[in-house]
């Protein structure tokens, strides 16, 4: 794993903490959505169509340590949108460093160049950039010329100022398994500390849907850019079951309460990628979500689901479980040849529920009663 040492033992001591105590529900990662506004378009992206209104609103800095102080999580990580369009995006950043967390900024990098300064390198402080694969796979994927190029150099621009940077790279089913692995070859050349893998998750809203992979499809894919990465010793920053159950060795569940997600809205249920409400507090969130509805053949939007921020917060579970199996897997690779392992069936999930536009009435409405509340408290104060 591409994870400083101090992380590991910092993450891994709070895992062991919590199997110790008996806690069946806790969170590895915050995710933190301080805005939903973007400077990209991007086609596989099912958070882009929001109304202005929530576009253009904002999570404080005082709320954003607020909801840190909620989450135990060891981990956070800011995106959004582009969490750089937040101009008090640094003084979120470094109010969690301060609170002994582990601060993960993920950005198109557009902007990291020019916002570098207001930044300084910590040890618990990683630039994830968003980078799809080569110049070609990534500018098509964001749908502009040139991306590429701008995140590159802000790649090189950050490590030369002393900043530790990862890459996050999704997975399509137009994604070549030979580009992506001369792509990978690339990135460690130029200095990038570790790659966050994952297939795109099927956003309904996305512009485009008819790229999303299939379950079937992202085991097939990930076998090949295994095979072809033998030897090339490229660095993953997720554990060592979770590339294998990529790979289709594992049958694993979600675990959507792993990674919690807290944004304009408030606290999203149930997961990052899924919005089916929100919960006021994160205490809200974990007692009164009903998890057991949510998952691979549980519920229809899930079905093709194999990304991170629901799997590895299984696969690590399972690392602390089965220690023997975990080293065995980091040791030899993903295995690439053979049967899958069983998938999860598929015959009693529920049917979708298309509660977009109630939804979105429920929050632009709480938006609007937060902006009158704030508006009255202004003039009070004034």
């Amino acid at each position: 794993m591409a994870v400083p040492l101090h992380q590991s033992l910092r993450i891994g001591s709070y895992i062991v903490k919590q199997h110790l105590s008996g806690n069946k529900r806790y969170p590895l990662v915050l995710m933190m959505e301080p805005l939903f506004r973007c400077n990209l378009t991007c086609n596989g992206c099912g958070k882009i169509d929001y109304p202005d209104a929530i576009l253009n609103s904002r999570i404080s800095v005082a709320d954003a340590l607020a909801s840190i102080d909620e989450c135990p999580a060891p981990v956070v990580v800011l995106a959004g949108g582009e969490p750089l369009l937040h101009r008090e995006i640094d003084q979120i950043v470094e109010g969690a460093l301060a609170k002994g967390k582990i601060v993960f900024v993920c950005t198109n990098a557009l902007l990291l160049e020019k916002k570098l300064d207001s930044f300084k390198p910590h040890k618990n402080f990683t630039w994830t950039v968003h980078l799809d694969g080569n110049r070609d796979d990534h500018d098509r994927a964001v749908s502009r010329e040139g991306t590429f190029d701008q995140a590159v150099s802000a790649i090189k621009a950050a490590k030369a100022k002393g900043f530790q940077v990862n890459i996050n790279c999704t997975l399509f089913n137009n994604a070549d398994a030979e580009r992506m692995a001369a792509f990978f070859d690339y990135t460690k050349s130029i200095g990038v500390g570790g790659i966050t893998l994952s297939p795109g998750y099927a956003y309904e809203r996305a512009p485009d849907t008819e790229h999303f992979l299939n379950r079937r499809a992202t085991k097939e894919l990930f076998r090949k850019l295994f095979r072809l990465g033998r030897g090339k010793k490229w660095e993953f920053t997720q554990s060592s079951l979770f590339m294998d159950f990529l790979a289709g060795n594992q049958t694993y569940q979600c675990t959507p309460w792993g990674n919690p997600t807290r944004n304009v809205f408030g606290w999203q249920r149930p997961c990052y990628l899924l919005g089916e409400g929100y919960a006021k507090t994160y205490k809200e969130l974990m007692e009164e979500t009903d998890w057991d509805s949510y998952g691979t053949g549980k519920y229809e939007k899930c079905a093709d689901c194999m990304v991170h921020s629901g799997y590895e917060a299984t696969a690590v579970v399972d690392t602390i479980s089965h220690p023997l199996k975990a080293a065995m897997v980091a040791l030899r690779g993903p295995r690439t040849e053979g049967p899958f392992a069983p998938d999860l069936p598929l015959d009693n999930q529920r049917p979708a529920i298309d509660n977009y536009d109630e939804l979105m009435a429920k929050n632009l409405e709480m938006l609007h009663a937060e902006g009158r509340a704030n508006n009255l408290h202004r003039v009070s104060q004034g």
